[in-house]
């Protein structure tokens, strides 16, 4: 982990009610400072995307953190196993908190739902960021002038992506054993994201990405460097989409990028 001090307290866990009666759990780190919003990637959870790998203490030290579980994900209820988050369940959560305004930052899935609120909700947020993800170009004139992205895959993905399906489990109750046969039983197939209508040329408060080399930055950020006013592009040399984020393979440069830009656009 960076040097970047790390706090001492735990989380606080806790729950609330959506107001169509889904049950959503989320972690909250920190005390002092502009809060943060972290959304999770797809079969992931708060602990695991965001509390094993250091992010949300290092987060902690000057910013109040909030991690949500998604709906049909980690301790939240599961009205449709294997379905999508809902980007509804983030501002009602800040409303729930009377977070006015935060820093958002979401990992794949998270990241398409941060798009999304960006989309409806773009006054609620200081800053966005997109790990592992980004919005892709929907015209075809800009499509063929996208950079080729690279075809290789880092070794370790596979090993990371094991890790975090363990971490997930093992935070939902399993023990060691029961955690390992669950990340190695076969995943659910991945729900199409929804199509995202959102004009970036409106999007006023600054906007960071952090791929991984092998993880198609390019087609991912294009857009997103072309259209939006402060945007901010990382590229994480050698990574691919799981060894960015996971415990013991994510990079040095994820956690300091996105200290920096968070800390640098605070308000």
């Amino acid at each position: 982990m960076p040097d970047q001090g790390v706090s001492v307290e735990k989380p606080t866990k806790t729950y609330f009610t959506t107001s169509d009666g889904i049950k959503i759990h989320y972690m909250l780190l920190g005390s002092e400072g502009t809060h943060v919003v972290l959304v999770h990637g797809y079969t992931s959870n708060a602990y695991g995307n965001w509390y094993a790998n250091g992010i949300m203490d290092a987060l902690a030290t000057h910013h109040r953190v909030v991690a949500l579980d998604c709906r049909n994900h980690g301790r939240s209820d599961k009205p449709q196993p294997g379905g999508p988050g809902h980007a509804p369940d983030v501002i009602e959560l800040m409303d729930l908190l009377k977070i006015d305004n935060a820093h958002i930052h979401g990992y794949s899935m998270g990241g398409r739902i941060t798009g999304q609120l960006l989309a409806i909700h773009p006054e609620r947020f200081i800053t966005a960021g997109f790990g592992g993800s980004g919005i892709r170009e929907v015209d075809p004139t800009w499509i063929e002038k996208v950079p080729e992205d690279k075809t290789d895959t880092d070794p370790e993905e596979a090993k990371a992506s094991r890790t975090l399906r363990i971490n997930a489990a093992m935070d939902g109750g399993l023990s060691r054993e029961e955690a390992e046969k669950a990340a190695d039983a076969p995943r659910p197939p991945r729900p199409a994201p929804p199509g995202l209508e959102i004009d970036l040329t409106k999007v006023k408060i600054p906007v960071l990405a952090i791929n991984g080399e092998y993880d198609n930055p390019y087609i991912k950020t294009f857009r997103l460097w072309r259209e939006l006013h402060d945007f901010t592009n990382v590229i994480l040399p050698g990574k691919s989409h799981l060894t960015a984020i996971a415990p013991a393979y994510m990079p040095k440069e994820y956690l300091d990028s996105l200290l920096r830009f968070i800390n640098g656009n605070d308000t």
